[in-house]
């Protein structure tokens, strides 16, 4: 006989909820070996250990995030497929068009699972110290106000486009085809700056190949703890980085919800997992539904105006 679903053992199901025969299936909307599938594999194995049954990880990447985010939308509100996103749904809905889903109508926070922020570097040999060397430079120099992203509409294309704008920069954004192409672009000096994650910035620096600038985060690293925010040097309140959290299709049952939540929340936290998390540059945030909710919300607001303010759009 086949295992019984994971909401099974989820709790006593009201009546109005289903118990298909199968077990969860958590769809990750990124394709392998990034932060996103690493972290859903990880975390995997104690999901299932605390809901008493298989969690098994199935990637469904495509349309940054939107393919795999689309799929879980239309999958029964059971308990039974969830999904890992990341911060690329709070701006699918202002560059795509026809997406046949609707990311707050159609899918239910479950919980944050983890915040990854991004670190702003430049050529280690470029001769730039800090931030405010960085920007009077681009100031002085216009020309050399380009900068590499991962693609439009990206995390690292937002948060430098907002740097820019609040430092009254015009600048010119060169989208690559991923981080790896966008470093190489930046050692070769096509662009003399970008922002990434600490996970690929983390080898160059070590290397003396790339310096470290400033950091899109509340707190400074652990990592480079000598590194200030970008908030410490003059732009109060940046923040520009990623996130990945669970969602579910959004009729789910809330006890549901609920337990799903707390089992992910004691999946990321697991002491186990703290040294494979910083090297990912990932810090765990699992704060359930709720909070979930209202932090989407506000990226939304903040993605939207953004957007709108520079006129970004995918050709």
């Amino acid at each position: 006989m086949l295992r019984r679903s994971i909401l099974a053992s989820l709790l006593a199901a009201p009546a109005t909820a289903q118990t298909p025969e199968r077990a969860l299936r958590l769809i990750i909307a990124f394709p392998p070996g990034g932060s996103t599938d690493i972290l859903g594999r990880l975390i995997a194995p104690r999901l299932g250990e605390v809901l008493g049954g298989l969690v098994t990880p199935e990637n469904r990447s495509g349309a940054s995030g939107a393919v795999g985010a689309g799929f879980v939308a239309q999958a029964a509100p059971d308990g039974g497929t969830i999904l890992l996103d990341s911060g690329g749904q709070s701006v699918n809905p202002f560059l795509m068009r026809g997406l046949g889903f609707d990311y707050v109508r159609d899918l239910a926070p479950v919980t944050l699972l983890a915040t990854l922020p991004l670190i702003l570097i430049t050529r280690a040999d470029d001769g730039v110290a800090d931030l405010p060397g960085l920007l009077a430079r681009l100031r002085a120099q216009p020309e050399q106000a380009r900068y590499g992203s991962v693609g439009v509409g990206s995390r690292t294309h937002l948060a430098a486009a907002s740097l820019l704008r609040r430092a009254g920069i015009k600048g010119e954004h060169i989208p690559y085809r991923g981080g790896a192409d966008q470093m190489a672009g930046l050692l070769r000096g096509d662009v003399p700056f970008g922002f990434t994650s600490l996970a690929l910035a983390t080898p160059l620096i070590r290397d003396g190949k790339a310096r470290a600038i400033g950091l899109s985060a509340p707190q400074r690293s652990p990592a480079f703890p000598a590194l200030p925010t970008i908030s410490e040097q003059g732009f109060a309140g940046f923040q520009m980085g990623d996130w990945l959290g669970l969602l579910a299709p959004a009729a789910t049952p809330a006890p549901v919800i609920a337990r799903l939540a707390a089992a992910a929340k004691d999946a990321v936290e697991q002491q186990a997992l703290k040294p494979r998390l910083e090297a990912l540059g990932l810090t765990p945030a699992a704060e359930g539904p709720a909070t979930f909710a209202r932090f989407l919300a506000a990226e939304r607001a903040e993605m939207q105006a953004l957007i709108l303010a520079e006129g970004i759009r995918l050709d």
